[in-house]
């Protein structure tokens, strides 16, 4: 028998162990913790992606030319070309790479000016999937596809994408075409409701019949075997048909080639964010975004709500630079050069290179001018776009607004400044006889994080602009914006 004294030595033991266990799980936990949060600082701090296997095929936004702006639904072969070889020349060491055909590449008697919907004439093969016009892709000739195309931009070190309207053709369940690879036909898989309101090309795929994903896969083979890298899917975002997203996305995983996706038009709904971005490397923000001044303010407000979900691989999209020559052939417009003024030019390329929007230009690249040219080969500009992390809007006082980012590796600090007032400013000095067109916009560097004397460069001008204490102010014209890096 255990004696008094015994039993409480055991109880003290007992006791002095639970102590210490209770404390070296409080330690233990604190530790688990603050790990935790040192990996998840270092994850926002470097823009690091957790998501799926294809954000890696998109790391960056995305930058290329479309052919939407200047050439509607009407471009030919040798159009592409040319837009191809000048990308080559030019941009592509800037980091230029996709070149994409836009819409309805498989009618033969697209009219210009806009959508040929009384008496379209398709092309399309035996299993209900378009294929491009031969009278307008000539290299598409006996079965060849897109192909000969693709190969021809690849050879120029770029890649090659097309645009696509979501569903089957209607064409195809009118004719009553088999599904490849099944033994059911599109009439099996289709419905009218939900069919697209603006273009009448397609119907929708309804997920979880049977031969309904078979369908996509089809379509996303045919693609890859093309050489197809970028894919934009029209009538997916807004309104946003989810299922067919899903069906589309293991489409293309199963092809085993790295095709990007972009999802369009807008926008898409902020509360589809999670999902979005589970199943696409693009998604548009707004619809379709012409060269005027109230769509680009618009897009301030767009940019904003967006911008905590900027994600390495997963990027919003505030759709095409409507940029240099446009309005060729297009849907809208007469052929014209970009409607903006020089100063919503930089407003329009600073934004989207400090929000980290997707850069697909517009403009048909042979016609740019110099000054086009010199906004889309800044390399510092383009820099910010490519690389930033922690992009958001600093502050907003009415028409007065600032952003900033982080340069994760050498721990610059970026400041975007805009002037977006349309009011012409109110003198300080009524007595002045020399009339202004711009108003101060001034930082405090306590604001973005930063204390004493700091360097600044202006990315437009290539300028350094000097030394400044606790605080930066600088003039920025009316409807204009400046671009500076602080360190």
């Amino acid at each position: 028998m255990k004696t008094i004294s015994q039993i409480l030595n055991q109880i003290t033991v007992q006791r002095s162990f639970k102590i210490f266990l209770g404390r070296f799980l409080v330690v233990f936990i604190s530790l688990h913790l603050l790990l935790l949060n040192q990996c998840q600082t270092k994850k926002a701090n470097t823009n690091e992606s957790e998501g799926p296997e294809f954000h890696k095929w998109a790391q960056t936004p995305p930058m290329g030319w479309n052919s939407w702006d200047c050439y509607g639904p009407t471009v030919v072969e040798d159009e592409v070309k040319a837009n191809a070889d000048y990308m080559a020349q030019h941009l592509k060491k800037f980091g230029w790479e996709y070149i994409v055909v836009d819409i309805r590449w498989y009618v033969e008697n697209t009219k210009a000016g806009g959508y040929n919907q009384k008496d379209p004439v398709y092309t399309i093969d035996e299993y209900g999937r378009f294929t491009p016009a031969v009278n307008r892709f000539p290299s598409a000739a006996n079965g060849n596809g897109f192909k000969p195309l693709a190969d021809y931009v690849h050879s120029k070190g770029l890649k090659f994408g097309i645009h696509v309207m979501r569903g089957i053709p209607v064409i195809a369940v009118n004719d009553n075409l088999p599904v490849f690879g099944t033994n059911v036909t599109a009439k099996d898989i289709y419905s009218e409701e939900s069919q697209c309101r603006w273009l009448r090309d397609m119907y929708t795929v309804v997920a979880g019949k049977e031969g309904a994903q078979e369908y996509y896969n089809s379509i996303m083979d045919l693609y890859a075997s093309w050489g197809v890298d970028f894919l934009k899917i029209d009538d997916l975002s807004s309104p946003y048909h989810s299922e067919e997203i899903k069906m589309i996305r293991n489409a293309i995983d199963r092809t085993g080639r790295e095709i990007v996706l972009s999802t369009s038009p807008g926008p898409t709904p902020l509360e589809q964010v999670n999902h979005i971005r589970q199943y696409a490397n693009m998604w548009r923000t707004v619809g379709d975004f012409w060269d005027n001044w109230p769509q680009l303010k618009d897009q301030f407000e767009v940019f904003e709500r967006w911008a905590p979900y900027v994600t390495s691989g997963a990027w919003p999209d505030g759709d095409m630079l409507p940029l240099g020559r446009i309005g060729i052939r297009a849907e809208r417009g007469e052929p014209r050069n970009s409607g903006f003024t020089k100063e919503e030019h930089y407003t329009l390329m600073t934004l989207f290179a400090i929000f980290g929007s997707p850069l697909m230009f517009g403009g048909d690249l042979p016609g740019n001018d110099e000054f086009t040219l010199s906004l889309i080969t800044n390399k510092d500009v383009l820099h910010v776009n490519q690389h930033s992390i922690n992009r958001k809007q600093l502050f907003r006082e009415n028409d007065l607004i600032a952003w900033t980012a982080d340069d994760p590796k050498k721990g610059y600090k970026y400041l975007a400044l805009f002037n977006t007032s349309d009011q012409q400013p109110i003198l300080k000095d009524p007595a002045s006889p020399v009339p202004h067109d711009f108003t101060e916009i001034s930082v405090k560097f306590e604001q973005l994080g930063l204390s004493g004397n700091h360097s600044v460069k202006d990315l437009w001008t290539g300028e350094k602009l000097g030394k400044f204490t606790d605080e930066f102010t600088r003039s920025i014209n009316r409807h204009g914006a400046g671009l500076y890096r602080i360190h």
